[in-house]
């Protein structure tokens, strides 16, 4: 009699994903510590470590995935997410891969990667503690590491500074806008004078302004201050340090002028930048006695510039610099008519002929224009009412009673 053939009970056990009974030799164990069927496993993806399915895979820097447990010795990068085995703590920011911190700039001073560096000067970056070792030269306005009031080159007491003459500071705005006036005053010097002279002037710019050297201006200097508005300078520039610079030998001539800065942002619009152009290349014979000198080649009344007002004032640049009107500087106009002095009268009435041109044209309209308003009659007379202008009204005067204003017309024709 045959053997029967006895059926023998298999065991069977759920998927942890799924539910579905499957054979217990049939399941894969995941790197989650979970038994699934091999269909759940196919949807999972796979840790190219330890080759197991797992729900949880991450991508390191290497761009390898790995499972929780093969990547528990790694750190996650804030930024992109991926692990690494080395992480840069980054100031004001997370922790970042190398990649990543690649992004950051470097604290120049105590060399960690910061989120928000400080820029020193343009030159380079600080993280924000070390910001804190940093002070303002009260001289340059140039960020320096010390607790002193200025930095090296401006430093006092000894007050001997000039600067090279391509020294250019960061801009320190002095009053309110919108029109922030430069002063750039061209001075000789005699040649004892000349150590007296620098130390009168620097001493009582104080942080107002430096000094520099100047092709032009081989046996002196230029007085050269931050940007301040007309009532800001009429107020708190040194004037008395003019008649102490005469009295230390200091003097003027032909060759040496007065450049005045005006901030284009003083103006509102092109318009408006177009009708101050027109008034001061109109009005040539009457500008030039004003400034006290007739023809400069280092201002010159160009016809070719004068022609491009309108360009001018939509932002074309001209070219060259020797003109009435310098448009080359990216933000500011350079009036360069005047000659140079060392008479507070005189210097105060070129800055109150700065500031009176652009607000006179700043509300001339084109009926004011056809009524006159670009002739200088009309400008005179506006100014005139004015008294915050006196320096100019009693210039003009002056200027007029020695006749300097007498037969313009004849001698320099205006064209329109």
């Amino acid at each position: 009699m045959p053997t029967a053939v006895l059926d023998i009970p298999v065991d069977f056990a759920e998927c942890e994903s799924c539910s579905t009974r499957t054979p217990p030799d049939d399941l894969i164990h995941t790197a989650d510590a979970e038994e699934v069927c091999a269909s759940c496993a196919s949807e999972l993806d796979l840790c190219q470590s330890c080759d197991r399915p797992s729900r949880d895979v991450a991508q390191t820097v290497d761009e390898e995935d790995l499972c929780a447990e093969c990547r528990s010795g790694l750190s996650e990068c804030d930024d992109c997410s991926r692990y690494t085995d080395h992480i840069t703590a980054v100031l004001s920011g997370g922790d970042v891969c190398p990649d990543c911190a690649e992004e950051y700039s470097t604290c120049f001073d105590c060399n960690l990667v910061v989120a928000d560096p400080v820029s020193i000067n343009g030159d380079y970056a600080v993280c924000p503690d070390c910001r804190e070792d940093y002070d303002r030269c009260r001289g340059c306005q140039w960020l320096f590491r010390g607790c002193e009031y200025y930095c090296e080159d401006c430093a006092r007491p000894d007050h001997s500074r000039v600067h090279d003459s391509d020294y250019k500071p960061a801009p320190d705005f002095h009053g309110l806008g919108p029109l922030f006036l430069g002063l750039e005053l061209e001075v000789r010097t005699s040649y004892t004078g000349y150590d007296d002279s620098v130390k009168a002037a620097n001493t009582q710019l104080d942080s107002l302004g430096y000094l520099k050297d100047d092709a032009s201006v081989s046996d002196g200097f230029e007085l050269v201050t931050h940007p301040m508005s007309f009532d800001y300078a009429m107020a708190n520039f040194p004037w008395s340090l003019l008649p102490r610079l005469r009295l230390l030998g200091c003097y003027t001539d032909g060759e040496v002028g007065i450049h005045i800065h005006l901030s284009r942002a003083g103006f509102d619009s092109p318009a408006h930048i177009y009708r101050w152009l027109k008034l001061i290349y109109r009005n040539e014979p009457a500008v030039t006695a004003l400034a006290r000198r007739r023809y400069s080649e280092w201002a010159q009344f160009d016809p070719g510039i004068r022609a491009m007002a309108k360009a001018l004032a939509h932002g074309d640049h001209g070219w060259g610099r020797y003109h009435a009107v310098n448009a080359r500087p990216t933000d500011t106009f350079e009036l360069r008519v005047f000659a140079s002095s060392l008479r507070t009268r005189q210097v105060q009435a070129a800055l109150a002929f700065a500031d009176a041109s652009v607000e006179y044209t700043r509300r001339l309209r084109s009926g004011d224009v056809a009524r006159g308003g670009w002739d200088w009659s009309a400008f005179t007379a506006w100014v005139s009412t004015r008294p915050q202008y006196a320096p100019l009204t009693a210039e003009l005067s002056a200027l007029a009673a020695t006749g300097a204003f007498i037969d313009l017309e004849e001698a320099y024709p205006c064209a329109s």
